[in-house]
Protein backbone atom coordinates (compact mmCIF):
# COMPACT_ATOMS: atom_id res chain seq x y z
CA UNK A 1 0.00 0.00 0.00
CA UNK A 2 0.80 3.48 -0.99
CA UNK A 3 0.36 7.19 0.73
CA UNK A 4 0.57 8.86 -2.15
CA UNK A 5 -2.25 11.60 -2.89
CA UNK A 6 -3.14 13.53 -6.01
CA UNK A 7 -1.62 16.38 -7.01
CA UNK A 8 -4.57 17.68 -9.71
CA UNK A 9 -7.96 18.72 -9.27
CA UNK A 10 -10.96 17.26 -10.86
CA UNK A 11 -11.61 20.05 -13.69
CA UNK A 12 -15.31 19.51 -13.39
CA UNK A 13 -16.30 19.62 -9.97
CA UNK A 14 -19.27 17.58 -8.19
CA UNK A 15 -21.98 20.34 -9.46
CA UNK A 16 -25.57 19.23 -9.96
CA UNK A 17 -24.99 19.29 -13.37
CA UNK A 18 -22.37 17.48 -13.82
CA UNK A 19 -23.77 14.68 -11.75
CA UNK A 20 -27.14 14.77 -13.89
CA UNK A 21 -24.50 14.21 -16.96
CA UNK A 22 -22.76 11.71 -15.19
CA UNK A 23 -25.86 9.70 -13.97
CA UNK A 24 -26.72 8.80 -17.92
CA UNK A 25 -23.77 6.24 -17.68
CA UNK A 26 -24.36 2.92 -17.43
CA UNK A 27 -22.27 -0.32 -18.03
CA UNK A 28 -24.07 -1.10 -20.90
CA UNK A 29 -23.18 2.48 -22.96
CA UNK A 30 -20.37 3.12 -21.40
CA UNK A 31 -18.14 -0.02 -20.38
CA UNK A 32 -19.41 -2.41 -23.26
CA UNK A 33 -15.60 -3.36 -23.94
CA UNK A 34 -14.97 -4.62 -20.63
CA UNK A 35 -18.21 -6.55 -20.38
CA UNK A 36 -17.25 -9.57 -22.44
CA UNK A 37 -14.56 -10.11 -19.45
CA UNK A 38 -17.04 -10.25 -16.43
CA UNK A 39 -17.94 -13.52 -14.93
CA UNK A 40 -20.39 -13.87 -12.30
CA UNK A 41 -17.99 -14.25 -9.25
CA UNK A 42 -15.53 -11.31 -9.66
CA UNK A 43 -14.28 -8.56 -7.41
CA UNK A 44 -14.91 -5.71 -8.99
CA UNK A 45 -13.07 -2.25 -7.78
CA UNK A 46 -14.40 0.69 -9.66
CA UNK A 47 -11.78 3.77 -9.08
CA UNK A 48 -13.52 7.41 -9.30
CA UNK A 49 -17.12 5.95 -9.32
CA UNK A 50 -19.03 9.25 -8.66
CA UNK A 51 -22.89 8.78 -8.83
CA UNK A 52 -22.65 5.31 -9.06
CA UNK A 53 -24.73 4.67 -12.26
CA UNK A 54 -21.98 2.31 -14.05
CA UNK A 55 -20.86 0.89 -10.55
CA UNK A 56 -24.38 -0.38 -9.50
CA UNK A 57 -25.45 -1.69 -13.19
CA UNK A 58 -22.21 -3.45 -12.75
CA UNK A 59 -22.76 -5.39 -10.02
CA UNK A 60 -25.81 -7.11 -11.63
CA UNK A 61 -23.18 -8.60 -14.06
CA UNK A 62 -21.37 -10.35 -10.93
CA UNK A 63 -24.36 -11.88 -8.97
CA UNK A 64 -21.79 -14.04 -6.57
CA UNK A 65 -19.33 -12.08 -6.70
CA UNK A 66 -19.23 -7.96 -5.05
CA UNK A 67 -18.08 -4.88 -6.49
CA UNK A 68 -16.54 -1.68 -4.39
CA UNK A 69 -16.90 1.79 -5.95
CA UNK A 70 -14.48 3.94 -4.53
CA UNK A 71 -14.35 8.05 -4.85
CA UNK A 72 -12.20 10.63 -3.16
CA UNK A 73 -15.26 13.11 -2.44
CA UNK A 74 -17.57 11.59 0.05
CA UNK A 75 -20.79 13.70 -0.36
CA UNK A 76 -21.56 11.96 -3.84
CA UNK A 77 -21.38 8.48 -2.87
CA UNK A 78 -24.67 8.54 -1.14
CA UNK A 79 -26.18 8.79 -4.65
CA UNK A 80 -24.75 5.70 -5.16
CA UNK A 81 -25.97 4.04 -2.02
CA UNK A 82 -29.26 5.06 -2.54
CA UNK A 83 -29.47 4.27 -6.62
CA UNK A 84 -28.39 0.42 -5.01
CA UNK A 85 -30.80 0.30 -1.92
CA UNK A 86 -33.46 1.84 -5.07
CA UNK A 87 -32.70 -1.32 -7.04
CA UNK A 88 -32.18 -4.09 -4.81
CA UNK A 89 -28.81 -4.66 -5.53
CA UNK A 90 -26.49 -5.96 -2.57
CA UNK A 91 -23.54 -7.18 -3.34
CA UNK A 92 -22.11 -3.66 -3.70
CA UNK A 93 -20.37 -1.26 -1.62
CA UNK A 94 -19.16 2.71 -1.83
CA UNK A 95 -16.47 3.72 -0.04
CA UNK A 96 -13.98 7.45 0.19
CA UNK A 97 -10.43 6.91 -0.95
CA UNK A 98 -7.39 7.57 -3.12
CA UNK A 99 -7.30 5.88 -6.48
CA UNK A 100 -3.26 6.86 -5.91
CA UNK A 101 -3.10 5.23 -2.93
CA UNK A 102 -5.37 2.26 -2.45
CA UNK A 103 -6.22 0.52 1.12
CA UNK A 104 -5.99 -2.61 -0.07
CA UNK A 105 -3.72 -5.73 0.26
CA UNK A 106 -1.86 -6.99 -3.25
CA UNK A 107 -3.48 -9.31 -5.14
CA UNK A 108 -6.87 -8.14 -3.94
CA UNK A 109 -9.61 -7.69 -7.18
CA UNK A 110 -10.38 -9.87 -10.48
CA UNK A 111 -10.95 -6.41 -12.01
CA UNK A 112 -9.89 -2.76 -11.18
CA UNK A 113 -10.98 -0.18 -13.48
CA UNK A 114 -11.69 3.48 -14.48
CA UNK A 115 -14.28 5.52 -16.49
CA UNK A 116 -13.09 9.11 -17.29
CA UNK A 117 -10.46 9.32 -14.19
CA UNK A 118 -6.82 9.56 -15.89
CA UNK A 119 -7.74 12.46 -17.58
CA UNK A 120 -8.00 14.04 -14.44
CA UNK A 121 -5.01 13.05 -12.29
CA UNK A 122 -1.60 14.59 -12.41
CA UNK A 123 0.31 11.26 -12.49
CA UNK A 124 -1.72 8.78 -14.44
CA UNK A 125 1.32 6.00 -14.53
CA UNK A 126 1.47 6.17 -11.01
CA UNK A 127 -2.40 5.22 -10.85
CA UNK A 128 -2.19 2.55 -13.37
CA UNK A 129 0.55 0.86 -11.15
CA UNK A 130 -1.29 1.45 -8.00
CA UNK A 131 -4.24 -0.38 -10.42
CA UNK A 132 -1.85 -3.12 -11.03
CA UNK A 133 -0.72 -3.06 -7.75
CA UNK A 134 -4.37 -4.45 -6.04
CA UNK A 135 -5.22 -6.30 -8.95
CA UNK A 136 -4.90 -10.22 -8.69
CA UNK A 137 -2.42 -12.11 -10.86
CA UNK A 138 -4.46 -12.92 -14.10
CA UNK A 139 -6.53 -10.19 -13.23
CA UNK A 140 -7.70 -7.37 -15.59
CA UNK A 141 -7.02 -3.55 -15.59
CA UNK A 142 -9.27 -1.71 -17.88
CA UNK A 143 -9.50 2.56 -18.38
CA UNK A 144 -11.90 4.38 -20.78
CA UNK A 145 -10.92 7.82 -21.43
CA UNK A 146 -11.97 10.78 -23.76
CA UNK A 147 -10.50 12.62 -26.14
CA UNK A 148 -11.48 16.36 -26.17
CA UNK A 149 -9.49 17.24 -28.94
CA UNK A 150 -11.42 15.12 -31.37
CA UNK A 151 -15.02 16.12 -30.44
CA UNK A 152 -17.22 16.35 -33.03
CA UNK A 153 -20.74 18.26 -33.22
CA UNK A 154 -23.12 19.86 -35.67
CA UNK A 155 -23.73 22.01 -36.42
CA UNK A 156 -21.00 24.12 -36.21
CA UNK A 157 -22.36 26.98 -33.64
CA UNK A 158 -20.10 29.96 -33.04
CA UNK A 159 -18.26 29.53 -29.67
CA UNK A 160 -17.94 25.60 -29.43
CA UNK A 161 -14.51 26.09 -30.76
CA UNK A 162 -14.16 28.27 -27.86
CA UNK A 163 -15.37 26.29 -25.33
CA UNK A 164 -13.25 23.40 -26.63
CA UNK A 165 -10.23 25.40 -26.38
CA UNK A 166 -10.86 27.03 -23.26
CA UNK A 167 -11.67 23.29 -21.57
CA UNK A 168 -8.10 22.32 -22.90
CA UNK A 169 -6.58 25.13 -20.88
CA UNK A 170 -8.36 24.64 -17.46
CA UNK A 171 -7.84 21.07 -17.68
CA UNK A 172 -4.20 21.30 -18.07
CA UNK A 173 -4.28 24.21 -15.59
CA UNK A 174 -5.58 21.98 -13.07
CA UNK A 175 -3.03 19.42 -13.61
CA UNK A 176 -4.58 16.90 -16.07
CA UNK A 177 -4.28 15.72 -19.52
CA UNK A 178 -7.91 16.70 -21.32
CA UNK A 179 -6.73 14.32 -24.58
CA UNK A 180 -6.30 11.53 -22.82
CA UNK A 181 -8.06 8.98 -25.23
CA UNK A 182 -4.71 9.17 -27.26
CA UNK A 183 -2.30 8.14 -24.73
CA UNK A 184 -3.66 6.05 -22.31
CA UNK A 185 -2.45 2.76 -23.94
CA UNK A 186 0.87 4.35 -23.36
CA UNK A 187 0.28 5.04 -20.15
CA UNK A 188 -0.28 1.69 -19.62
CA UNK A 189 3.16 0.17 -21.22
CA UNK A 190 4.63 2.63 -19.02
CA UNK A 191 3.12 1.25 -15.93
CA UNK A 192 4.32 -2.00 -16.56
CA UNK A 193 1.34 -3.81 -18.24
CA UNK A 194 3.37 -5.95 -21.22
CA UNK A 195 0.12 -6.79 -23.59
CA UNK A 196 -2.43 -3.54 -23.75
CA UNK A 197 -5.69 -4.43 -25.53
CA UNK A 198 -7.13 -1.03 -27.11
CA UNK A 199 -9.93 -0.16 -28.77
CA UNK A 200 -12.46 2.80 -29.52
CA UNK A 201 -15.73 3.56 -28.82
CA UNK A 202 -18.41 6.55 -29.37
CA UNK A 203 -20.94 8.34 -27.40
CA UNK A 204 -23.51 9.48 -29.95
CA UNK A 205 -26.01 12.19 -29.43
CA UNK A 206 -28.76 12.20 -31.60
CA UNK A 207 -31.61 11.80 -29.98
CA UNK A 208 -33.73 14.80 -29.12
CA UNK A 209 -33.84 13.92 -25.37
CA UNK A 210 -30.02 13.33 -24.86
CA UNK A 211 -29.44 16.52 -27.13
CA UNK A 212 -31.39 18.71 -25.03
CA UNK A 213 -30.17 17.04 -21.55
CA UNK A 214 -26.56 17.36 -23.00
CA UNK A 215 -27.04 21.23 -23.77
CA UNK A 216 -28.73 21.85 -20.67
CA UNK A 217 -26.53 20.32 -18.26
CA UNK A 218 -23.24 22.43 -20.31
CA UNK A 219 -25.29 25.86 -20.71
CA UNK A 220 -25.33 25.27 -16.75
CA UNK A 221 -22.05 23.95 -16.33
CA UNK A 222 -20.45 26.70 -18.09
CA UNK A 223 -21.51 29.49 -15.78
CA UNK A 224 -21.63 27.16 -12.40
CA UNK A 225 -19.51 24.35 -12.16
CA UNK A 226 -16.25 24.04 -11.16
CA UNK A 227 -15.18 24.42 -15.06
CA UNK A 228 -16.58 27.91 -15.04
CA UNK A 229 -15.11 28.93 -11.48
CA UNK A 230 -12.02 27.61 -12.48
CA UNK A 231 -11.61 29.47 -15.59
CA UNK A 232 -12.74 32.97 -14.50
CA UNK A 233 -10.32 32.61 -11.32
CA UNK A 234 -7.29 31.48 -13.52
CA UNK A 235 -8.01 34.45 -15.77
CA UNK A 236 -8.31 32.18 -18.71
CA UNK A 237 -11.93 33.72 -19.28
CA UNK A 238 -14.64 36.83 -18.14
CA UNK A 239 -18.08 36.27 -17.04
CA UNK A 240 -18.49 37.09 -20.36
CA UNK A 241 -16.62 34.62 -22.14
CA UNK A 242 -18.41 31.71 -20.04
CA UNK A 243 -21.79 33.27 -21.05
CA UNK A 244 -21.24 32.84 -24.56
CA UNK A 245 -20.01 29.45 -24.22
CA UNK A 246 -23.00 28.77 -22.69
CA UNK A 247 -25.15 30.49 -25.08
CA UNK A 248 -23.17 28.49 -27.62
CA UNK A 249 -24.37 25.05 -26.21
CA UNK A 250 -28.23 26.25 -26.02
CA UNK A 251 -27.98 27.37 -29.58
CA UNK A 252 -26.42 24.22 -30.37
CA UNK A 253 -29.68 22.49 -28.33
CA UNK A 254 -32.35 24.17 -30.34
CA UNK A 255 -31.16 23.25 -33.76
CA UNK A 256 -33.04 19.92 -34.92
CA UNK A 257 -30.45 18.38 -36.36
CA UNK A 258 -27.82 18.58 -33.53
CA UNK A 259 -25.04 15.99 -32.91
CA UNK A 260 -22.74 15.63 -30.63
CA UNK A 261 -19.41 12.61 -30.95
CA UNK A 262 -17.42 11.62 -27.85
CA UNK A 263 -14.79 9.18 -29.32
CA UNK A 264 -13.02 7.53 -26.10
CA UNK A 265 -10.55 5.06 -26.27
CA UNK A 266 -10.52 1.80 -24.09
CA UNK A 267 -7.64 -0.51 -22.87
CA UNK A 268 -8.04 -3.91 -21.21
CA UNK A 269 -4.38 -5.16 -19.37
CA UNK A 270 -3.95 -8.39 -17.81
CA UNK A 271 -1.44 -8.45 -15.10
CA UNK A 272 1.11 -10.96 -14.90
Amino acid sequence: MTSKTEAATYTHGHHASVLRTHGWRTASNSLAFLLPHIKPDMEILDIGCGPGTITVDLATYVPRGHITGLENVHAVLSQGRKLAEERGVTNIDFVVGDGNGLAYEDNSFDVVFCHQVLQHVADPVGMLREMKRVAKVGGIVAAWESDYGVFNWYPEVAGLREWQALYDKVARRNGGEPNAGRMVHLWAKRAGFGHVKCSVSSWCYSDREEVETWSRNWQERALQSAFGQTAVEGGLASQEDLERVSKAWKDWGEDEDAWLSIPSSEVICYKS
